[in-house]
């Protein structure tokens, strides 16, 4: 890609390398759509705590923490690096070939706020594994991962708050419709 590159910082300290894919200006501030260099993943554990087995996201720090190095070493065994990144989980390395039978739909119950289901997501497994008897899925979104930032003077990525985004929603449409567009 001839996409330029920035590395976005959380409040933590992590960090993750994204290309710049649009910027805009919008109010004297100048903002940038981000898409991870490396593959986002997400870690699910199974209950079937309601008579159906069901996937959970793991969201919980000291339970990545827990399972971390399992993931990690799971994944080694396909070639594939898991990094704890500022934003998502990712993972360095060529992904398994597509197979629909490793597809899941995701939706964590959300919904838009409007009292209007989300679209699902849809998911590849990478890789399965089981930590004290509970079971585990490492999973990539099959749609890009795009993470919105206000650009610096020195053209390095601040995360913005939920606030702003929520305040820059219209310009954050008009913005993907482009990107979109250009992809045509």
């Amino acid at each position: 890609m001839d996409n330029p590159t920035v590395t976005l910082r959380d409040e933590l300290g992590k960090s993750l390398n994204c290309y710049i894919e649009q910027s805009l200006e919008h109010d004297d501030s100048e903002y940038a759509l981000l898409l991870p260099i490396d593959t986002p993943v997400e870690i699910f554990a199974w209950s079937d705590e309601s008579g159906e087995e069901e996937p959970i996201l793991v969201d919980d720090q000291e339970e990545l923490d827990t399972i971390f190095p399992t993931a990690y070493a799971v994944l080694q065994e396909q070639n594939l690096v898991l990094k704890r990144t500022a934003v998502t989980l990712t993972v360095e390395g060529e992904l398994p070939d597509f197979d629909e039978e490793d597809v899941i739909l995701n939706d964590n119950g959300a919904d838009d706020g409007y009292g209007e289901e989300e679209e699902l997501e849809e998911l590849q497994l990478l890789a399965n594994f089981y930590h004290k008897e509970q079971e585990y899925s490492v999973y990539t979104p099959l749609d890009p991962l795009f993470i919105l930032a206000r650009l610096d003077e020195e053209g390095q990525p601040t995360l913005l708050s939920a606030e702003e985004i929520e305040e820059l929603e219209p310009v954050l449409s008009a913005m993907e419709d482009k990107f979109f567009d250009t992809l045509d």
